[in-house]
């Protein structure tokens, strides 16, 4: 019995693209984040915090995809480094909101415009339209997997 019909045709699927983009599109960015000192979670975790000042270490561990561990060693060092604040203690319950210090904002600024270079490079060519019209894609996607 042969093979058919079992697997998935890696050339013909979306999913598997979809993969192959995110992995482009996360080593494109750490390139350019890399000689800013960072990678890529540490700048989704500045740009989660300035976006929504006081995440707690659990709400940005699943903003940026990483474990509470993870996030954990990373805000611990980017404390250290003088990045975020944390209070010593809790203000309600256990967690600790944490916000960006100025040198935070700046370190950001240069990240973020690093970032927008390579979503730039990414969309280069595809017209406004396309644009638009792959955002909407992704996002049905999304609701479908999650089923919202």
């Amino acid at each position: 019995m042969g093979q058919e019909g079992v697997g998935v045709d890696l050339e013909t699927s979306l999913g598997y693209l979809l993969k192959e983009a995110s992995s482009a599109l996360r080593a494109a960015m750490e390139e350019v984040l890399r000689p800013l000192g960072m990678s890529v979670t540490h700048y989704s975790c500045l740009e989660l915090l300035a976006q929504r000042p006081g995440l707690s270490n659990s709400e940005l561990a699943r903003g940026a995809f990483v474990t509470r561990q993870t996030m954990n060693v990373l805000l611990q060092a980017l404390e250290r480094d003088g990045y975020v604040t944390r209070p010593e203690q809790a203000p309600v319950g256990k967690a600790l909101p944490t916000r960006l210090t100025p040198s935070g904002r700046r370190s950001l600024e240069k990240a973020s415009a690093a970032v927008r270079s390579v979503e730039a490079r990414m969309l280069a060519g595809l017209t406004g339209p396309e644009q638009a019209e792959a955002f909407r894609i992704l996002q049905s996607m999304v609701r479908s997997l999650r089923g919202s």
